[in-house]
């Protein structure tokens, strides 16, 4: 066992394909810069057709251990999508065969935009209990999951991959200082693929549009999601016996730009505090924060005595935040 967990690497993978805010507002309809201004995306990225999940989790992976220079010991890897390679098996497996981690537990974790937050705080509990490393990769690939003509999803969503190692520590202040887990079912149908699930199994007469993603009402989805982000920083700083004015870093789920802005404003996070990677790089659901971090540590490394806030909310609703030290 070991007193903590501390956040000891960081990896990333972005696909090439730039799809830009003109393309997709020539395709709806839309006015030059309504995306931008509603949004705060300028360009987003889509895998391509030779691609599948699994390949961006490996190469986010893969980055990691590239910029890693300790032992790779990694016990349990937790993949955090929900557009897996197939229905069954899981991703898990496949990714922890490919990066070479024998021996390592490997799991799915299907928790929509919160899955990183729900994956961090099972990974530290891992590593405090077995004294082993934990990866945790969040990656999405959801260009094939949207209908180019739905305005509320297709201006939003995009591909990524975004990773985390950690590792056991005896220092008390790294690691999950305070976590906070919340849902909401009563918004189980805002965000949703209607085709696949044992609730509507696939057939041969289906309307392939059942099994793309729809968001059924964003101005109730943009309030629920502030208000359980917010909610659950607040719970989780308490926990961490912190106050707003302490975190040193704050990296909201991109999910638009607007939402960040006024999740920061309701907890007292200042403007300088906030890690934004939504303008290049849209929204990847799960794997949004895990990307903002390793920019932000290839930017400015995370410092000993710093201290992170994470938090987010997507569909479910599912939602969680947690306080982190370095």
């Amino acid at each position: 066992m070991s007193a903590a967990s501390r956040l000891s690497a960081f990896g990333r993978y972005v696909p090439n394909r730039l799809v830009r805010n003109a393309d997709i507002e020539a395709r709806l309809g839309l006015e030059a810069g309504w995306i931008e201004r509603r949004t705060g995306i300028r360009v987003r990225r889509y895998a391509d057709p030779s691609q599948a999940l699994s390949d961006l989790a490996v190469a986010a992976g893969e980055d990691l251990f590239a910029r890693y220079d300790g032992p790779r010991d990694v016990g349990l890897l937790l993949l955090a999508t929900s557009t897996p390679d197939h229905l069954l098996p899981p991703s898990a497996p496949l990714v922890a065969h490919r990066l070479g981690l024998k021996g390592a537990g490997a799991v799915d974790l299907a928790a929509a935009c919160a899955g990183f937050v729900y994956a961090l705080t099972l990974a530290d509990a891992f590593v405090r209990a077995q004294g082993r490393p934990a990866l945790v990769i969040a990656a999405n690939l959801l260009s094939r999951r949207l209908d180019p003509m739905d305005r509320a999803s297709a201006v939003l969503f995009s591909d990524a991959a975004g990773a985390v190692l950690l590792t056991p520590t005896d220092d008390p202040g790294c690691g999950l200082l305070g976590v906070d887990l919340a849902s909401d079912g009563a918004g189980y149908g805002l965000v949703h693929i209607e085709a696949g699930g044992s609730r509507r199994p696939f057939t041969q007469a289906q309307d392939p549009r059942e099994t793309l993603m729809r968001i059924a009402d964003g101005q109730a989805l943009y309030q629920q999601a502030v208000t359980m982000m917010a909610a659950s920083a607040r719970r989780a700083l308490d926990k961490a016996g912190l106050g707003a004015g302490e975190i040193t870093r704050f990296a909201p789920h991109q999910a638009n730009g607007r939402m960040t802005a006024m999740v920061a404003h309701q907890l007292g996070i200042v403007p300088n505090a906030i890690l934004s990677s939504i303008e290049d790089y849209g929204n990847s659901s799960a794997a949004t924060i895990p990307l903002t971090l390793a920019l932000a540590n290839e930017a400015r490394p995370f410092a000993k005595g710093e201290r992170l806030l994470v938090t987010a909310a997507g569909a479910g609703l599912t939602g969680g935040a947690a306080v982190i030290g370095f």
